[in-house]
């Protein structure tokens, strides 16, 4: 046996150790019902009992571009970041005080949303299966894959993806439960960085697009466009941003066409990055404003910041944004539980946690639900591999 390999498995048989001294203190505990399932139709292709990451088949909620923050006070939106470009050096909005409503609601434990979809395929569910006497399997089952989540369709495969999404929204209408789906193909797919990929080009993501909302089938359905399409427009000329949003405008109409009871949010970024007046016009390009496209905006994907502060950043994009009354928007609650870490940290931050349970019926005006689109456990890269689900990470959010 080579040295490294003898090395490497000295260090799973410490972290076995190690883990099994932690979760003999958590079976003395009760296990709450809280936040979170993945999403995406994947299987492990890795079942052993120590196993940390869990590999995709098909699709994950993908790593993301490192979103900026640290806001400086701006003359269009009070509060709100200057328009920048991403960058892993930014550091995030100061982390605030938890409210006592915010402190209250983590003592709770919230049961399971009956209004929204769990998919039976995710991530998750497979290590849950596979790895029943793991001392981490009681957390990470109640508190994270007991949870409805979003279902992330990130890879470009025209001849499959109208077949995928609707197995995905024929289980929920099988359920009457209301599926959350992710398209995410847009060409150029951030900007060239880590999570890059999509469609070759505007003309084929259309036709996407196209086969996409065929599988929309004609019950309720959630669906967040595109992750980061608007708000990560910066590294876009004019006219290639110009070409994305009359693409991204396209969209909404087809799958609103081909749904009438599907709703469509657009991406607003989160209350760290542009200023609202900013990203409402952006917004306002990209079909957002109109019923005929859009049911608003969706914040927070992929981040850290804390509910409070994304339903009055969202109000404010909202109010500038115009168009109908009935827009509205929904906030990624995933693993917002103590916000966005003070030092700017984007990928896989220590001492986060799970946020606010999944769900339709926020009691916010104008806030339309708090959804887990990005899955907790599935890794941006630096606790385990990109978009792969991390046992060791899960437990951290969790417990």
């Amino acid at each position: 046996m080579s040295g490294s390999r003898a090395h490497r498995l000295a260090a799973r048989r410490a972290e076995r150790r190690r883990t099994a001294r932690r979760g003999a203190m958590v079976a003395a505990a009760s296990v709450v019902v809280a936040i979170g399932t993945a999403s995406g139709m994947l299987s492990a292709l890795d079942d052993r009992q120590d196993s940390d990451t869990a590999r995709p088949e098909v699709t994950t909620s993908p790593y993301l571009a490192p979103l900026p923050a640290v806001p400086t006070p701006s003359s269009a939106s009070p509060g709100a970041s200057p328009s920048t470009s991403p960058s892993p050096k930014k550091k995030a909005s100061p982390t605030t005080s938890p409210t006592k409503t915010e402190t209250a609601e983590k003592r709770q434990a919230p049961a399971a949303s009956t209004r929204l979809y769990r998919h039976p395929e995710s991530q998750v569910l497979e290590w849950v299966r596979a790895n029943d006497g793991d001392p981490r399997h009681a957390v990470i089952a109640s508190r994270i894959a007991d949870q409805p989540a979003a279902v992330w369709f990130a890879d470009f495969t025209p001849s499959t993806i109208t077949s995928r999404v609707r197995a995905v929204t024929a289980g929920g209408s099988t359920q009457g439960r209301v599926p959350v789906v992710v398209p995410y193909a847009i060409p150029g797919r951030d900007c060239g960085g880590a999570s890059q990929g999509g469609a070759p080009d505007l003309d084929a993501y259309d036709d996407w697009i196209d086969a996409f909302a065929a599988g929309l089938g004609s019950g309720e359905v959630i669906v967040i466009l595109e992750p980061d399409s608007v708000a990560q427009a910066d590294c876009l000329s004019t006219g290639e941003r110009g070409r994305r949003f009359a693409s991204l405008a396209r969209a909404g109409r087809v799958l609103k066409a081909a749904n009438p009871r599907a709703r469509v949010y657009y991406d607003a970024g989160h209350s760290g990055w542009h200023a609202a007046a900013k990203q409402a016009g952006w917004l306002r390009q990209a079909g957002a404003a109109s019923a005929a496209s859009s049911d608003g905006v969706f914040s927070n994907v992929s981040n850290f910041h804390r509910t409070d502060d994304e339903i009055a950043y969202d109000r404010q994009v909202l109010d500038a944004l115009g168009g109908p009354a009935g827009l509205g928007a929904v906030i990624d609650t995933s693993r917002n539980g103590n916000g966005a870490p003070a030092d700017g940290e984007w990928c896989d931050p220590s001492g986060r946690k799970l946020g606010r349970t999944p769900t339709l019926s926020t009691g916010e005006a104008r806030i339309d639900g708090y959804l887990w689109v990005k899955l907790p456990g599935e890794s941006d890269g630096c606790k385990g591999a990109p978009g792969t689900f991390t046992p060791s990470y899960a437990y951290e959010l969790a417990r």
